[in-house]
Protein backbone atom coordinates (compact mmCIF):
# COMPACT_ATOMS: atom_id res chain seq x y z
CA UNK A 1 0.00 0.00 0.00
CA UNK A 2 2.32 2.95 0.67
CA UNK A 3 5.53 3.85 1.46
CA UNK A 4 6.75 2.18 4.29
CA UNK A 5 9.59 4.19 5.57
CA UNK A 6 7.98 7.98 4.34
CA UNK A 7 9.22 10.15 7.36
CA UNK A 8 12.43 8.78 7.82
CA UNK A 9 16.02 10.21 6.67
CA UNK A 10 17.55 8.40 4.02
CA UNK A 11 21.17 9.30 3.07
CA UNK A 12 24.20 10.08 5.13
CA UNK A 13 24.38 13.02 7.03
CA UNK A 14 26.25 15.96 4.89
CA UNK A 15 29.30 16.30 7.04
CA UNK A 16 30.67 15.20 11.07
CA UNK A 17 29.26 17.57 13.47
CA UNK A 18 31.57 20.20 14.47
CA UNK A 19 33.95 19.88 17.57
CA UNK A 20 32.24 21.67 20.85
CA UNK A 21 34.38 25.01 22.10
CA UNK A 22 34.73 26.39 25.37
CA UNK A 23 32.19 29.29 24.80
CA UNK A 24 33.80 32.30 26.37
CA UNK A 25 30.95 34.54 26.77
CA UNK A 26 28.12 31.43 27.80
CA UNK A 27 30.46 30.85 30.72
CA UNK A 28 30.87 34.75 31.67
CA UNK A 29 27.41 35.10 31.56
CA UNK A 30 26.69 31.84 33.68
CA UNK A 31 29.37 33.33 36.04
CA UNK A 32 27.53 36.72 36.62
CA UNK A 33 24.47 35.06 37.17
CA UNK A 34 26.09 32.73 39.79
CA UNK A 35 27.63 35.70 41.27
CA UNK A 36 24.59 37.45 41.57
CA UNK A 37 22.30 35.07 42.90
CA UNK A 38 24.82 34.29 45.95
CA UNK A 39 24.88 38.28 46.73
CA UNK A 40 20.93 38.09 46.18
CA UNK A 41 21.03 35.11 48.96
CA UNK A 42 23.55 37.35 51.42
CA UNK A 43 21.44 40.35 51.08
CA UNK A 44 18.26 37.94 52.14
CA UNK A 45 19.98 37.15 55.08
CA UNK A 46 21.56 40.41 55.23
CA UNK A 47 17.96 42.11 55.66
CA UNK A 48 16.17 39.21 57.82
CA UNK A 49 19.21 39.76 60.59
CA UNK A 50 19.04 43.82 59.97
CA UNK A 51 15.28 43.45 60.41
CA UNK A 52 15.61 41.59 63.71
CA UNK A 53 17.90 44.27 65.44
CA UNK A 54 15.32 47.04 63.94
CA UNK A 55 12.47 45.43 65.70
CA UNK A 56 14.42 44.82 68.89
CA UNK A 57 14.80 48.18 68.78
CA UNK A 58 17.73 49.48 66.80
CA UNK A 59 16.95 52.33 64.64
CA UNK A 60 19.98 52.35 62.66
CA UNK A 61 18.43 49.01 61.40
CA UNK A 62 15.49 50.09 59.31
CA UNK A 63 17.98 51.83 57.29
CA UNK A 64 19.90 49.03 56.45
CA UNK A 65 17.22 46.59 56.03
CA UNK A 66 16.03 49.01 53.36
CA UNK A 67 19.27 48.86 51.53
CA UNK A 68 19.61 45.05 51.91
CA UNK A 69 16.32 44.49 50.58
CA UNK A 70 16.81 47.30 47.53
CA UNK A 71 20.38 45.51 46.85
CA UNK A 72 18.63 41.90 47.10
CA UNK A 73 15.89 42.82 44.57
CA UNK A 74 18.29 44.06 42.05
CA UNK A 75 20.75 41.35 42.46
CA UNK A 76 17.77 38.87 41.57
CA UNK A 77 16.56 41.19 38.91
CA UNK A 78 20.01 41.05 37.37
CA UNK A 79 20.40 37.60 37.58
CA UNK A 80 16.97 37.16 35.69
CA UNK A 81 18.15 39.17 32.58
CA UNK A 82 21.84 37.29 33.06
CA UNK A 83 20.25 34.53 32.53
CA UNK A 84 17.74 35.13 30.06
CA UNK A 85 20.55 36.20 27.94
CA UNK A 86 22.46 32.81 28.86
CA UNK A 87 19.55 30.69 27.33
CA UNK A 88 19.07 33.23 24.20
CA UNK A 89 23.18 32.10 23.61
CA UNK A 90 22.75 28.67 24.37
CA UNK A 91 19.79 28.41 21.75
CA UNK A 92 21.76 30.57 18.94
CA UNK A 93 18.77 33.01 18.63
CA UNK A 94 20.12 36.50 17.48
CA UNK A 95 18.99 39.16 19.22
CA UNK A 96 16.35 41.27 18.39
CA UNK A 97 16.25 44.67 16.92
CA UNK A 98 16.17 47.35 19.19
CA UNK A 99 13.76 49.85 19.26
CA UNK A 100 11.19 48.53 17.43
CA UNK A 101 7.92 47.78 19.17
CA UNK A 102 5.99 45.58 16.79
CA UNK A 103 7.09 43.74 13.55
CA UNK A 104 5.33 45.86 11.11
CA UNK A 105 6.62 48.87 12.26
CA UNK A 106 3.66 50.59 12.04
CA UNK A 107 2.91 53.36 15.21
CA UNK A 108 0.98 52.10 18.18
CA UNK A 109 -0.80 55.21 19.06
CA UNK A 110 -3.57 55.86 16.98
CA UNK A 111 -4.66 58.33 14.10
CA UNK A 112 -6.78 61.27 14.31
CA UNK A 113 -9.99 59.29 13.12
CA UNK A 114 -9.58 56.61 15.45
CA UNK A 115 -9.82 58.65 19.08
CA UNK A 116 -12.30 59.43 20.68
CA UNK A 117 -14.45 62.10 21.76
CA UNK A 118 -14.07 64.48 18.43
Amino acid sequence: MGQENSGKRKGARKGARPPRRFRRDVFALASGVTIALIAWGYLVFAAIDFGKDARDGDGAGWVFLLLAAIGAAACLFVALLLGARVIRALSGAAPGPSGVSSGSGASDRPTGSHQRGH
